[in-house]
């Protein structure tokens, strides 16, 4: 579930550099990341290959790049606390991932648990995706097309569930769609007030912890090519 590091050592070259890359993780840390096991696939992981070559130079800065059709790649510490959050409680073996994306945040997930199920609702974008996995090793996912308020029920029940982009509402069908002990991370609210959640599936019923203000493109229902 790793990527290779002599791959990654013959990609770090010029802005991709470890150096820069180093630069990156010590500024996570002092935002306040602290899973070191997370870290370190972040360090390993080249998010240069995930943005157009044009913006290359800025892919180890810790902000959001646009990747085309109105959508970004994370910035690097929400991807980092988002994937803190999911494996809090120890490691996961199925997590439902809601937007691919770029592939940016499937690729971390991809090497600290143990399948990825991945749904993306703009066609290209996902096949870019796909392509970038591949040229990665990272094989350890399987993609859907579609919808991602419906999740994938065919599936369920997933021990962990993140959303990459922001809900106006919690969507039920994800709810419906976590393992009783599983984590719910999502961000919720209107594009300018979102709250990131947390959302834990006790034996008792669903407890929700409302964590820190966050900015993501909107969850979008339908399916695009």
């Amino acid at each position: 579930m790793s990527v290779q590091q002599d791959d990654l050592q013959r990609r770090g070259i010029g802005m991709t550099s470890q150096r820069t890359r180093e630069r990156l993780i010590q500024r996570l840390c002092d935002e306040g990341l602290s899973n070191l096991e997370v870290l370190d696939v972040i360090r390993r992981t080249p998010r240069h290959l995930f943005v157009d070559e044009a913006l290359s130079h800025r892919a180890y800065e810790d902000t959001a790049l646009p990747i085309g059709n109105n959508q970004t790649i994370s910035q690097p510490y929400i991807v980092g606390r988002m994937t803190e959050l999911l494996l809090a409680d120890g490691p996961l073996d199925k997590v439902l991932e809601i937007g691919t994306g770029s592939g940016y945040q499937t690729a971390v997930l991809a090497q600290l648990v143990e399948r990825v199920f991945s749904v993306e609702r703009i066609q290209s974008l996902q096949e870019r995706a796909k392509e970038r996995m591949t040229e990665l090793n990272l094989r350890n996912v399987v993609y859907r097309w579609g919808d991602g308020w419906d999740g994938w029920n065919a599936l369920a029940p997933y021990n962990g569930i993140i959303v990459t982009a922001g809900a106006k509402e919690v969507p039920q069908a994800l709810l419906d769609q976590l393992a009783v002990g599983g984590r719910l991370v999502i961000p919720v609210g209107e594009s300018d007030d979102q709250q990131l959640l947390l959302i834990v599936r006790e034996k008792s019923g669903l407890a929700y912890h409302t964590l820190e203000g966050v900015r993501f493109v909107p969850l979008l229902s339908g399916s695009l090519a």
